[in-house]
């Protein structure tokens, strides 16, 4: 049964009230508050009980037919939010809004959230380690404005992007972002980008947030900033209810101040996760990350996927890492203190706009404690950094909050004696009123000489006195006691002294209950008043946490500190990769990279599983390394400032998209040619492997001389192309390296060591014996390959045949200029198998 088919008139009041409200979240899943249950009606009911597995009931609802419903337990109602959210879709939560003791007639309800795969702050279902945004993309037609925020933690970031749907596409890949709210559904490319290929939630919305929270925009002056801010709080504020009085100011992100990487060379490099596993374990991020708060944790990724550009900001951090190592007692003073605090930004985001309790403000508490020390160590340190202690709020907490209070804030206990003097009296009353009542049964055993009457308590009838069958004619008229409730094996009584005492007590129990939320709830105020304080405390941790850490890996893993020129030189002596160094069960054999201002290419030759790719890789982590502001794994590093890395490493065919691995890896190429400076850094693995030889082998010589010519950047070019070492005579920037092997008796033995020159052998087929393939297919291998040694070399690289495709004089013309018109790397297979038949179809039609 859909809501579309029923009556609204026939319909029972709640579920004429659910209709009311559910009119206004069609996209979303209500889940709708009676009693203990969250429970979903209709299509929704149908929806959860499929993707939760619940079994589907009905309700009556003034029907004849029972309408279909499940639900779900209000206390433990998490792990379904996580569920669904997790599967994309949007749950509303829709509350009591009153008290149902207190009400006549039908209780008020409405929608008091809601929580998509971008705004969920329940810090149960965060992962500490990685920020959990939510972005708004503008489009300007010639630039992208993206807006992203943390609500979790009220951060809130604009930037501008080039109007390049890839760059688009990098940055929100980098950033993680779960959820990107757009104007429209115009742009299906990019939709389809985003949903289709990467598992991005798509949300629309294309108002504006005007007269709210305008402290967040008010320093920015540039009205594309403004508007994508105003079009991610409206979505945020008006259509998922959020309080965002927890939001800093916006910071503006100026690309050009980091060094860029797009997503392949994030997902090459295995920097936050590895290629093969999409997992944390054994990436770079992993190798690093030494740091003892979840704040510092957000930091040191966000350092690692924003490397600096500015010398004097990687200085800084430099010598904060010199100055902790030297100061190591302090330094592991700071991080015995640092252990012991909790995440305040998600804290900070839980006081706003999350379901904050008792035991949240005891880890604020706990928190705080700690920070006068850590802010006399950073001052002994000599740091430029503030610490805010807030002496107030920690003797605020101290003196108010419980120290093991209940999860919820409505059962009481959890405000201390001394606190507030009503409280103090109502509690003095219920402590009397309980030792009244021990004391009230021993004075009825002695004056009744009923030595097993009971004083109890019971929530239906009260208190009571209970007498056993066996004494019930000891009960005496005198005594003025009425009967209450008759048991199997007893009598239970009330006395009228006992009646006023329980009056007295029950009352003092539900305002002692009133008082400690009232109570809590100002507590809450005053700390959230103090909140962006807060924040740029936490802030303040997670810095200091995250150059610890570096500091712990310098030490741990024997990095030495780089020296930064501006001569174009790259001089690394004994590089190594710090994961593989780490991981690996044999020693790990370090490599210099030696590029002086005349040199720009190293062409690498050598065997497979040599090490090539490795090496490659090594580098372009060691310059990472250097200017996230970390030491590096060298004996020595002399590096330039890198504007921007690209890579082509490894083989991988696009499949959603249907594109082969030569056309990602010419997609990749050009990306990096087309993009890059005279201070960037490319890698280049095999490039042109996934086409015919002599095809292959000339678009990598091409590419090659075009980047050593015209770019002049620093470039690694691995190659099973021998052909190429030879540019080495001609193009002074080229220098050839090899990665050495011994070969003894038809056995293969790497030695991972980079030596200068070429080599002319790949020993493929050693390497497929050492990969255990059955020796027949060895063998026979080994004499084809004999066959063809034999053979006479073919010509010369430069004068290889070119293949000419020569067309009638009547249509030369025409046939060229539908040639030019065509785009080999924006086409897909199918399209340009389409065109070639129409080529082929023109000549025919003439022939």
């Amino acid at each position: 049964m859909k809501r579309s088919e029923v009556n609204y008139d026939d319909l029972s009041p709640m579920m004429k009230q659910y209709l009311d409200i559910k009119k206004d979240y069609e996209e979303e899943l209500l889940f709708y508050r009676i009693g203990d249950f969250y429970e979903l009606f209709f299509e929704d009911g149908i929806t959860a009980s499929r993707e939760l597995e619940l079994t589907l009931t009905g309700k009556n609802a003034g029907l004849d037919e029972r309408i279909p419903m499940c639900g779900v337990p209000f206390h433990s109602v998490k792990p379904y939010l996580e569920k669904l959210v997790n599967k994309g879709y949007k749950v509303a939560i829709c509350e009591q809004l009153e008290d149902p003791k207190n009400t006549k007639g039908m209780v008020k309800r409405g929608v008091v959230q809601v929580v998509s795969k971008g705004t969920v702050v329940d810090l149960e279902l965060l992962n500490e380690h990685d920020n959990h945004y939510i972005a708004s993309v503008l489009d300007f037609n010639y630039i992208y404005t993206i807006c992203y925020a943390d609500i979790s933690t009220g951060s809130i970031f604009v930037s501008i992007i080039p109007h390049h749907i890839d760059k688009l596409i990098s940055t929100i890949l980098n950033l993680g972002i779960l959820e990107i709210v757009l104007e429209n559904n115009e742009n299906l490319e990019l939709v389809s980008l985003l949903k289709g290929t990467y598992g991005i939630e798509v949300s629309y919305n294309n108002n504006y947030l005007e007269g709210q929270y305008e402290e967040i925009y008010a320093s920015l002056e540039d009205e594309h900033y403004i508007l994508a801010i105003k079009n991610l709080l409206y979505y945020l504020v008006v259509k998922e209810l959020k309080d965002l009085s927890h939001f800093k100011p916006a910071t503006i992100v100026y690309p050009d101040d980091y060094l860029e990487m797009d997503v392949h060379t994030v997902r090459n490099l295995e920097l936050i996760e590895t290629l093969r596993l999409k997992e944390r374990t054994f990436s770079l991020l992993w190798l690093l990350d030494k740091t003892k708060t979840s704040m510092g944790s957000r930091m040191l990724k966000n350092w690692l996927m924003n490397p600096l550009k500015k010398e004097e900001l990687i200085i800084d951090r430099y010598n904060k890492i010199e100055k902790l190592n030297n100061e190591f007692i302090l330094k592991e003073q700071l991080r015995d203190n640092l252990y012991q605090i909790y995440d305040l930004e998600r804290l900070c985001g839980k006081i706003s706009c999350g379901n904050l309790n008792a035991r949240d403000l005891l880890q604020l508490k706990a928190s705080l404690k700690v920070l006068p020390d850590i802010a006399r160590i950073i001052q002994e340190l000599h740091f430029d950094l503030k610490i805010n202690t807030h002496q107030d709020l920690f003797e605020l907490l101290e003196k108010a909050i419980y120290e093991n209070p209940p999860v919820t804030i409505k059962e009481g206990f959890l405000i201390k004696e001394g606190y507030n003097a009503e409280l103090d009296e109502l509690k003095d009353i219920r402590s009397g009123g309980k030792e009244f009542i021990a004391n009230f049964e021993a004075k009825l055993k002695e004056e009744t000489g009923i030595k097993n009457l009971k004083v109890g308590y019971n929530k239906v009838f009260g208190y009571y006195i209970e007498v056993t069958k066996g004494q019930i004619a000891n009960v005496s008229e005198d005594f003025h006691w009425e009967r209450r409730q008759t048991l199997t094996n007893a009598e239970r009584y009330i006395s009228p002294e006992l009646k006023e005492k329980e009056a007295l007590i029950l009352n003092a129990e539900e305002k002692i209950i009133d008082i400690e939320y009232n109570l809590f709830v100002e507590i809450k105020e005053i700390i959230k008043k103090q909140i962006l304080e807060l924040k740029d405390t936490a802030t303040c941790i997670a810095k200091i946490d995250a150059i610890t850490a570096l500091a712990v890996c310098a030490e741990e893993y024997r990095l030495v500190r780089p020296t930064i020129n501006h001569e174009h030189v790259i001089d690394i002596k004994n590089g190594r990769h710090p994961v593989i160094e780490r991981v690996s069960n044999m020693d790990y054999v370090a490599n210099d990279c030696v590029m002086d201002g005349s040199i720009n290419t190293l062409l690498i030759t050598g065997p497979n599983m040599s090490g090539k790719s490795t090496y490659m890789r090594q580098l372009a982590i060691i310059i990472i390394m250097a200017q996230m502001g970390s030491y590096v794994p060298a004996s020595k590093a002399n590096l330039p400032i890198i504007d921007k890395i690209f890579t082509r490493i490894g083989a991988s065919d696009d499949l959603v998209s249907g594109e082969s691995t030569f056309m990602v890896e010419m997609k990749e190429a050009k990306n990096a040619i087309c993009n890059a400076t005279e201070d960037s850094l490319i890698l280049f693995d095999e490039l042109g492997r996934g086409t015919a030889t002599y095809d292959g082998m000339s678009l990598a010589e091409a590419i090659l001389k075009y980047v050593s010519t015209h770019i002049k950047c620093k470039t690694l070019f691995s190659t099973h192309y021998h052909e190429l070492t030879v540019l080495e005579n001609s193009i002074p920037a080229i220098k050839n390296v090899h990665v050495s092997a011994i070969e003894e008796d038809g056995k293969i033995t790497f030695l991972h060591k980079i030596k200068n020159g070429s080599v002319d052998k790949s020993y493929g087929i050693h390497v497929a014996k050492l990969a255990g393939l059955p020796d027949e297919v060895i063998n026979d291998a080994l004499k084809t390959l004999a066959i063809y040694e034999k053979k006479p070399k073919c010509q010369k690289h430069d004068e290889q045949l070119q293949l000419v495709m020569e067309f009638p004089d009547e249509k030369k013309d025409l046939l060229k200029e539908k040639l030019e018109k065509l785009d080999p790397l924006r086409m897909t297979p199918m399209e340009a198998l389409n065109a070639l038949y129409e080529l082929k179809m023109d000549i025919n039609q003439k022939n």
